[in-house]
């Protein structure tokens, strides 16, 4: 069975991203893995600005479970990535995983994860289904 390669989104690691230690944050993963989800949907058409706008709904992080390798530090390159692992009527479940990129090595897993997010109404917050065209739009 040939699975589909996962969506793959650049991070560089600035200042800004690192703690006292001069390691990242372990909270800034999540952030890395909202900006690899946000950029895998857009990849899709799915633009989240528009799904508010113009279809009345949004997608909300309602569950996350990571587990951290090793560090990375500044400067380094990571490799951010983002699939789908389930789709359900009002949720989706994707795996996502950061990997180290060092020139002349191979790729080291940083962290990996499973994030939830599920769909609801803009206005209200309700929970409610995900549209079918979002839904199409995720098969591959």
């Amino acid at each position: 069975m040939n699975t589909p390669t996962p969506f793959q989104f650049p991070i560089r690691i600035y200042w800004e991203d690192t703690d006292a230690g001069g390691i990242v944050f372990y909270a800034n993963y999540l952030k890395f893995f909202e900006r690899a989800r946000t950029e895998w949907l857009r990849a899709l058409g799915i633009e989240q600005q528009a799904l508010k706008t113009e279809v009345g709904g949004m997608f909300v992080v309602s569950e996350t479970s990571l587990k951290y390798h090793r560090p990375a530090q500044l400067d380094d390159l990571l490799t951010v990535t983002a699939e789908l692992a389930e789709a359900g009527r009002a949720t989706l479940t994707l795996r996502q995983q950061a990997w180290l990129n060092s020139p002349g090595q191979e790729p080291q897993l940083l962290a990996e994860g499973t994030i939830r997010i599920g769909w609801v109404d803009s206005r209200t917050l309700k929970p409610g289904r995900i549209p079918a065209t979002i839904l199409k739009a995720l098969q591959p």
